[in-house]
This record gives structure tokens, sequence and C-alpha cells, in this order.
């Protein structure tokens, strides 16, 4: 599966933030969405992607895929899950 094969509906870049900022507008970008809907995250390596999709896992959504970019940042894709 590819990047192309995952249909999101809104994506939020969080490469021009540091913890724990990125995970803050992650969540915001999720609680913007409905039940069901998915997310694209651009990040950058390091804490963001050690971080942000264990939280993100934590508050119950579920992490789809995570890919690294040529440009060294990395697409997370989360389908938001109401509880």
């Amino acid at each position: 599966m590819t990047d192309d094969d995952i249909k999101f509906d809104e994506e939020v870049d969080i490469t021009d933030v540091v913890c724990p900022v990125t995970f803050v507008k992650a969540k915001v970008a999720l609680e913007e969405l409905d039940d069901g809907q998915i997310l694209r995250i651009r990040m950058n390596d390091g804490e963001p992607v050690q971080n942000v999709p264990r939280s993100i896992k934590d508050e119950g959504h579920k992490i789809l895929k995570l890919t690294k970019n040529d440009d060294g940042t990395y697409n997370l894709f989360v389908r938001k899950v109401d509880e």
C-alpha cells in the first residue's frame, strides 16, 4: 500500500513546530474531523515520529500507516475514532 492508496479527508503539517505542540496541533486537527475520517499528518523525524503516533493511539484513534518521504519528513495517516 502506497500513500497514493490512502484517501485522506484533511491534512496538517506540523514540521514547523516542536514537541509538545506537534501533538497539540495534530489533536486539534483530529477533533475537527467526523468519526471515520482520515487525517494525514506531515511531521519531522525524531521526537514527533516517536511521540505523535503513540499519543494519538493513546487517545483511541487508529494509526493506518507511517511512511518516510524523500525529504526526510514523514506522513502519518490516522482514522478518527469517536469513543
